[in-house]
């Protein structure tokens, strides 16, 4: 089983994440995306970050009619900061009938060679790519173990979302229905 992973804060889930997501299952590279949820970042305090629980719940519902879609809480319970190479050992070692591919934006790629043992990465696990806005040029060699995934460029932010919320626009289209009305009921964002 070759599973993708979909690392991010998901604070909250937009409709950009969940085409990026189905873009990627759909590339025939997965069998199944996980969004691992990334917990809060006790060297970084953001009061507009919800609990990561909150955060969990969210993607749950923005996924629940999607059979190849799951939400990981792995590194709720890891060291914090958490790197991706520690979360993406821990999960191998926890599920080794599994292969497991990181993906990223482009400007994600461009500072790759900053993230702890990125060497390490690459080695045990492929990267799926796909497009950001002001993609820069990599730093690190592009090998078959990198693939670029023919994606739309969407430049939805969890800050437009949040501030929408705020000043009290509507939120309709930006996330799923069920994400719109998780965050109605308990007054996310407010």
């Amino acid at each position: 089983m070759r599973v993708g992973l979909f690392f991010g804060s998901f604070n909250p889930i937009h409709m950009g994440h969940m085409i990026i997501a189905q873009t990627m299952l759909d590339s025939g590279h997965i069998d199944e995306l996980w969004f691992v949820i990334s917990p809060q970042n006790p060297f970084k305090k953001n009061k507009n970050l919800l609990h990561e629980f909150d955060r969990l719940d969210m993607v749950d519902a923005a996924i629940s009619e999607n059979s190849k879609f799951r939400t990981s809480d792995i590194e709720f319970n890891l060291p914090k900061p958490s790197y991706t190479a520690h979360t993406l050992a821990v999960l191998s070692e926890k599920n080794p009938d599994k292969e497991f591919s990181l993906i990223i934006g482009g400007d994600n790629l461009a500072s790759f060679h900053k993230w702890k043992n990125y060497q390490t990465i690459l080695e045990h696990h492929e990267l799926l790519v796909y497009p950001r806005p002001a993609d820069q040029k990599p730093q690190i060699e592009i090998t078959d173990r990198i693939h670029f995934v023919e994606a739309p460029l969407l430049d939805i932010s969890a800050t437009f979302i949040r501030s929408n919320i705020k000043n009290g626009h509507s939120i309709k289209y930006l996330v799923p229905t069920e994400v719109e009305d998780f965050i109605a009921r308990k007054k996310f964002y407010q």
